[in-house]
């Protein structure tokens, strides 16, 4: 019991023939390559035709007032939690419909407020403001708006000095979305991958023994002989369905001898007469026959 339930286990088992599956992808690499030519092109021609640019403008804000010393400490870490809070302020909906309305948008705060992206860089105490938009123009102007409606927003809410406005957002020239190369390169490497799956997966789902190897590793039975594949089978073939059919088959002779044979086969009408004798044959033919030889 213990033996087959092992044999079970066994045959289970998959083992993976690392040398078949290169020479399989040896075999199959112009299928390979064209997967990969068909990906980087698909993605790049999506990438480039279907795709809408989007372009970017970034304005900054600098979070400490004048009223705020650098004196002690304390005053950095207040710095630091203030730009928390400013994330919060500016990116609220009363900033985002105050924009809106300034610029007669005709899209909702929400939506507004995902084309916004606010960063702290590290030990610093300025935020960069920026937004994304299919008109360079528009996200400059919306960039500007934000900056400076937070700005007041902030010092009205937390009874201070508004923040300064660092730098004004300015009007792209290079798109930053998408990235074509980028985007046909991935589809080429992801199509890539693809076919060398299909390819692997063949070969493991392939059972079919091919190999004096074969017949030992699956049915661990020993080869004693094995008969080799004519060449010339194809054309022995063709030759007996010739003579069997009764089309003309020519043979040369040895040596290139130019003497040729011609095989046919009589119809059945022939096969039925007789063939004439002496006696048949009539008595003025046989005369003229005697005086001739």
């Amino acid at each position: 019991m213990e033996k087959i339930t092992h044999q079970h286990l066994d045959d289970d088992e998959i083992v993976i023939d690392f040398r078949e599956l290169f020479y399989e992808f040896k075999r199959r690499i112009w299928w390979i390559l064209l997967a990969a030519v068909l990906g980087t092109g698909a993605a790049g021609a999506y990438s480039y035709y279907l795709l809408t640019p989007q372009y970017i403008s970034e304005a900054k804000i600098y979070v400490l007032s004048k009223e705020t010393t650098l004196t002690s400490l304390a005053d950095l870490q207040m710095g630091t939690q203030l730009t928390q809070d400013y994330k919060e302020l500016i990116g609220s909906r009363p900033v985002m419909q105050e924009v809106i309305n300034t610029l007669n948008l005709d899209i909702t705060y929400r939506q507004l407020a995902e084309k916004l992206k606010l960063e702290n860089p590290k030990d610093t105490r300025i935020l960069y403001l920026t937004v994304t938009d299919p008109n360079p123009y528009m996200a400059k102007a919306i960039v500007d708006e934000i900056a400076n409606a937070a700005s007041d927003y902030i010092g009205e809410i937390m009874e201070m000095t508004p923040p300064k406005l660092i730098e004004d957002g300015m009007v792209a020239t290079v798109q930053t979305s998408p990235n074509v190369k980028k985007n046909a390169a991935v589809g080429g490497l992801v199509m890539l991958v693809l076919a060398c799956g299909v390819i692997t997966l063949s070969v493991i789902m392939n059972d079919t023994i091919r190999s004096e190897e074969d017949v030992f590793k699956y049915l661990e039975l020993p080869v004693l002989a094995v008969v080799p594949e004519r060449k010339d089978s194809k054309v022995e073939r063709s030759s007996s369905s010739g003579r069997f059919f009764g089309r003309k088959k020519k043979v040369s002779g040895k040596r290139g001898s130019r003497k040729k044979t011609e095989i046919t086969r009589k119809t059945p009408e022939e096969t039925r007469q007789p063939e004439k004798t002496d006696q048949e044959i009539p008595a003025a033919a046989l005369k003229d026959k005697t005086e001739n030889s």
